[in-house]
């Protein structure tokens, strides 16, 4: 009794968004560290990498092209005033090293660009002279053309040679007539684009509130569409077996032909996709008859969540925070990057006497140090954006009172944020880092080897990539309603995640509804969105009938409207994994008496009414007591 009460006081002294303390705090004091270490990494790249030698480029003497250039000990071209000549020429520009992603050619530093093509060798080194470059050249083997400067790098107008999928392109570029017709489309209904990406945005936002009215049209839709379809699927397999079967009873005779022996197996595989269709139709209508129930919550979750863009607005905002972010973070990362790539020292080769700037000893690390923090920092962006959206609807779900609500929950949530969980996000996405890191080196190296590999060798890595990519999925969703527990308990990753699992588990059913029916029904939105985009723009341009190719004003229209749908509908999508989570906790907290009320919203308690009296009726009808039942209550 003793241990009872003291569960039962407990429960009733449990609240929520009270009790705020800082989380994870040593994860925070780490993720610092790291990114200090970052910052070192690009101030030291920065300082000591040579910028001008990624922008103006250098010969191979080690000479940068645009500036005067100190002396390289045992390299006797190397030291020369190269202010006149600020364009890199590669005698052979077409001998490309894939591995090492570089030019293996010689580079002369020259005051312009040819500007026809360079036939023998003595072209060359009268064309050398002409523009201020006085070495000689030690490779026989010339194959240079006509070359425009690009980026100060003297860059061939015929492009044919550095990849063999720019030959598709090359021929649609020498289409002229082709080219000016599309991009004369492009340019002439370049208002028509604008407007209608506007219209995919405004769509985007319209649908997010007006989900919650036809979310039952489209998850019966969704039902009836599955039924349907797995019944007449199998209904068709065993048709074509009947019959095949049939057809080959008629012209079975003494000796089978080649083509009775294929007929034959023909018979024997639809006689399998038939039984296998059959397997997998009764499966899916007995879950489909044990989960009709629990398609209700995921309606009502959908309509609780149109509530939540109608209370907070700014929501919405939260993919363009998210993107700018990320785009500023790459954008820096790839500039420090390129900034490595030109520090080091100048190492001449043995075979060709040509200069090399490489990072040797420690510094060497440094790029592995960088590219982790590409994926780490990426990841604990988009956690912070979980987070914040999580904090905020967890706001709104357990204030009783909306008008006591924030003036900006989303920068409440963000403050709370910054104070007390950012240990608990760099945590999460450190873990995500773990995952991704293994999973991008086996598909660089089945990239590699592609081609040279066995074949089970080939399985194998394609089994290790898939294991780890559903890992990284699975993480990424438990994470995910672990940073949900901790907008509500302020607790810690481990604990939250425990405790964020428990509750899985324990609702696995409805979990599995909500993220089978409720992806499809979000599916359903962005197609709907896209759809109604590419259809008004089919509208717009059938008006302006001198637009003779819409092909790609209508696929970069429906390719946008895609993004945005895409970015939006996956915040309603975190919204509804949110508003699941705080009803699990709510009613496993709570069970409507005194002192103990619900917090839910009042379509959830409808929903919750009604599964007390589908229980009572069936307890009723079963012979039962009619005792009442607390729904979900451990």
């Amino acid at each position: 009794m003793g241990c009872c009460g003291s569960s039962e006081q407990k429960q009733r002294e449990w609240k929520p968004l009270e009790d705020r303390s800082c989380t994870d705090i040593p994860w925070l004091i780490i993720f610092a560290l790291f990114c200090t270490g970052m910052a070192c990494i690009a101030g030291f790249s920065i300082s000591t990498g040579a910028a001008s030698r990624l922008i103006s480029g250098y010969d191979s003497y080690g000479n940068t092209c645009g500036q005067k250039n100190g002396k390289i000990e045992g390299v006797e071209l190397s030291g020369r005033d190269q202010t006149d000549n600020k364009y890199v020429f590669f005698l052979d520009p077409c001998n490309i090293d894939i591995l090492n992603r570089k030019i293996k050619s010689m580079a002369l530093c020259v005051s312009r660009c040819p500007d026809r093509e360079l036939k023998t060798y003595t072209d060359v080194k009268k064309f050398a002279l002409q523009n201020g470059e006085s070495s000689s050249c030690s490779n026989p083997y010339l194959n240079s053309d006509k070359s425009l400067p690009v980026f100060h790098r003297c860059t061939p107008v015929d492009i044919s040679c550095y990849a063999q999928f720019a030959e598709a392109f090359v021929t649609f570029v020498s289409d002229n007539s082709m080219l000016h017709r599309v991009i004369a489309g492009v340019m002439a209904s370049k208002e028509i684009i604008m407007g209608l990406c506007v219209l995919a945005l405004v769509l985007s936002i319209i649908l997010m509130v007006v989900i919650r009215y036809i979310s039952v049209v489209l998850v019966w839709m969704l039902t009836a569409l599955v039924v349907l379809g797995s019944l007449g699927g199998t209904g068709v397999l065993w048709w074509l077996y009947v019959d095949h079967r049939m057809n080959l009873t008629d012209q079975t005779g003494t000796t089978p032909t080649p083509q009775q022996q294929l007929a034959t197996g023909n018979v024997q595989a639809l006689l399998v996709y038939a039984v296998i269709a059959t397997v997998f139709t009764v499966i899916l209508l007995l879950l489909l008859f044990f989960m009709r129930k629990r398609v209700a919550l995921t309606i009502t979750l959908f309509h609780v969540a149109g509530k939540v863009f109608t209370h907070l607005p700014l929501l919405a905002l939260q993919p363009f925070w998210t993107f700018l972010s990320l785009m500023l973070f790459w954008v820096s990362w790839l500039g420090v990057f390129l900034f490595l790539g030109t520090t080091g020292s100048p190492v001449q080769s043995e075979e060709t006497g040509l200069v090399e700037f490489r990072m040797s000893g420690p510094l060497q690390y440094m790029v592995w140090y960088h590219a982790v923090g590409l994926i780490w920092i990426s990841q604990f962006i988009l956690a912070c954006q979980q987070m914040t959206v999580a904090g905020a609807v967890v706001t709104y779900y357990f204030t009783r009172n909306k008008s006591q609500l924030p003036m900006t929950p989303i920068v409440s949530s963000m403050l709370r944020l910054t104070r007390y969980h950012l240990g608990t996000v760099a945590k999460g996405s450190f873990i995500i880092t773990l995952v991704e890191i293994p999973r991008l080196i086996l598909t660089y190296i089945h990239n590699q080897l592609k081609g040279k590999e066995n074949a089970c060798a080939r399985c194998m890595l394609k089994a290790c990539i898939c294991c780890l990519w559903c890992l990284k999925k699975c993480l990424t969703y438990l994470n995910q309603n672990a940073y949900t527990a901790t907008a509500i308990n302020s607790t810690s990753f481990c604990t939250s995640a425990c405790d964020a699992f428990v509750i899985l588990v324990e609702n696995a059913l409805r979990v599995a509804t909500i993220n089978t029916v409720g992806d499809f029904v979000l599916f359903l939105g962005k197609v709907l969105i896209v759809s109604c985009t590419a259809f008004v723009g089919v509208l717009s341009l059938n008006y302006q009938r001198d637009y003779t190719v819409w092909v790609l004003p209508l696929l970069i229209v429906c390719l946008f409207s895609w993004l945005v749908a895409h970015c939006f509908l996956s915040v309603f999508e975190i919204v509804v994994d949110v508003l699941f989570l705080c009803f699990a906790v709510d009613t496993k907290h709570n069970d409507g008496s005194p002192g103990r009320e619900f917090y839910m919203d009042k379509a959830l308690m409808e929903f919750v009414e009604n599964s007390k009296k589908m229980a009572g009726r069936d307890r009723a009808e079963a012979g039962g007591d009619s005792r009442e039942m607390k729904p979900m209550v451990s």
